[in-house]
């Protein structure tokens, strides 16, 4: 708790953008608490109706409730978001460790594997993986659709987490445990790596805000999620854009969820950055 307070204290934009990170989860974790109406269900009798008492945020083309869309997408947002960034992170993490620790030839290819991967743009990388791969569905959540958000950003955590693993390898305990006979793995694994955790959980949470907006942008496209679930991206693909004059509420509203969460999650990992760095702290 007073870690907790001290971060608060000393970065406060880390705080609010922790404070809107907990609402969305609080909305991901209990949609059929705080969303008043099914998000699929359709009443003719709504369509494009506007905010109002009934419906707060307003209604779409098919008289579904916005806002409670906007709350079962936030499930939809965080779940593929954060499962992407972690994969992605992870592997990246265990490759950048791994180049940084061999060096040499293994160093020399690895980085520039590295480098081809980094050359593509992070959504044409991620659109040409989806087309490959055929939707699976699994507990609700499209395995194939998260692979592909998270292959582009396993280069750039190898990068960041090898940088830190380069000045790490050269530590005194490091050549202990080479002396005392241990494997390369588990110096890796077991000596190196739980000293590059600061750099992979800011990378982590860095990149659950670029796998949100990748996410959104996909099912934009008609390449992510699909009709009926409730996805933010979603909401501003398809028919949506042909009612943007006489229904803006249709596609301000998940532009402003989708704006805020990335918002948020940039905010909280610029502050982490700050916090694990003792530059910073000082």
């Amino acid at each position: 708790m007073n870690s907790m307070m001290r971060f608060a204290k000393t970065q406060p934009l880390g705080a609010v953008g922790f404070f809107i990170i907990l609402l969305i989860l609080i909305a991901a974790c209990a949609p059929q608490w705080l969303a008043p109406y099914d998000p699929v269900e359709i009443d003719f009798s709504a369509m494009l109706t506007g905010p109002s008492a009934s419906h707060w945020l307003g209604a779409d083309q098919f008289g579904r409730d916005i806002f409670s869309r906007l709350i079962y997408g936030a499930r939809t947002a965080l779940s593929i978001g954060f499962w992407s960034s972690f994969l992605g992170c992870t592997l990246g993490a265990a490759i950048g460790v791994a180049s940084a620790y061999f060096g040499g030839k293994t160093d020399l290819l690895v980085q520039r594997l590295i480098d081809i991967l980094l050359s593509f743009p992070v959504i044409v990388l991620a659109v040409v993986v989806v087309a490959m791969l055929s939707s699976k569905v699994v507990a609700g959540v499209d395995l194939n659709l998260i692979l592909a958000i998270a292959l582009p950003i396993v280069p750039r955590a190898a990068r960041v987490v090898r940088a830190a693993t380069l000045s790490v390898r050269e530590m005194l305990y490091v050549d202990a445990a080479r002396a005392a006979g241990y494997s390369n793995w588990r110096i890796m694994f077991v000596h190196i790596a739980p000293n590059v955790t600061a750099p992979y959980l800011i990378v982590l949470t860095s990149y659950i805000a670029q796998a949100i907006l990748l996410e959104a942008s996909l099912s934009f496209l008609g390449l992510g999620v699909t009709e009926p679930t409730a996805a933010w991206g979603l909401m501003l693909s398809g028919s949506a854009t042909d009612f943007y004059r006489e229904a803006p509420w249709m596609i301000i509203f998940p532009g402003l969820a989708i704006s805020l969460s990335v918002f948020a999650f940039n905010l909280f990992g610029d502050s982490l950055r700050d916090w694990f760095d003792p530059k910073f702290r000082g």
